[in-house]
């Protein structure tokens, strides 16, 4: 078992009880979550090809144009895992630009669907890279919005570290789990503010065998 698998795992758990939504990932390791809950324990998720075609276990299953993905993000029904290049603790995201964004000194993505995404539908993030330059207490510019700026839901955070969520009163980054091996002063002090540390934090769950299973089935050449 790689931390990857570990990855995979927290990141299929983000789907957890959300039944038949349409999942959309950003990324190899929240592609193959999304994957690997829909075979286990989320059977109705909707995963597409990445153009028209709804899928399950790689077989299609179903018709989704273009056009009408905006009719699923306009009812909630959607799920997106995305990256992002900062994140603060309310969970506000930026992928448009780094420094004052009136002359930025790295130009980015653009804001893309993030805003679409935030004010409509649950939205979760995917940060291979856990450290406090992506971790930052205001995000140079709001790509995405956060809970103080009236998101849908922030569910959770999964990176390369640990997994967080917004389950504090004012709807704050909170440790929930860090992956087996990683302690919580290595979280925090890859965190560029205070997080809100339980008494006690959970180690995030291994794969079963079963699932280690699946996810070599899923990506036999190791991508992730």
């Amino acid at each position: 078992m790689s931390q990857a698998d570990v990855c995979v795992v927290a990141c299929a758990e983000a789907w957890r009880g959300d039944g038949a939504v349409l999942a959309s990932t950003t990324g190899v390791v929240p592609r193959l979550g999304a994957r690997l809950a829909q075979l286990t324990f989320a059977p109705d998720l909707l995963l597409t090809d990445g153009e028209a075609t709804l899928l399950h276990d790689d077989e299609p299953e179903g018709w989704l144009p273009y056009r009408a993905v905006f009719g699923v993000v306009a009812a909630g029904t959607r799920h997106v895992m995305m990256g992002a290049s900062q994140l603060d603790r309310f969970g506000n995201q930026n992928i448009s630009c780094i420094g004052d964004w009136h002359r930025p000194t790295r130009q980015l993505l653009g804001v893309r669907g993030a805003p679409g995404n935030t004010v409509n539908h649950t939205t979760s993030y995917w940060v291979p890279r856990h450290e406090p330059r992506v971790f930052v207490e205001h995000v140079d510019m709001v790509s995405g919005i956060g809970h103080d700026r009236g998101a849908a839901e922030i569910r959770v955070v999964v990176t390369n570290l640990a997994v967080l969520d917004f389950a504090t009163p004012d709807r704050s980054m909170r440790l929930r789990s860090v992956h087996p091996g990683v302690s919580v002063a290595e979280v925090q002090a890859a965190t560029g503010f205070p997080l809100t540390v339980p008494a006690f934090v959970e180690v995030t769950r291994e794969p079963t065998p079963a699932e280690l299973e699946i996810i070599e089935h899923l990506d036999p050449d190791g991508l992730r």
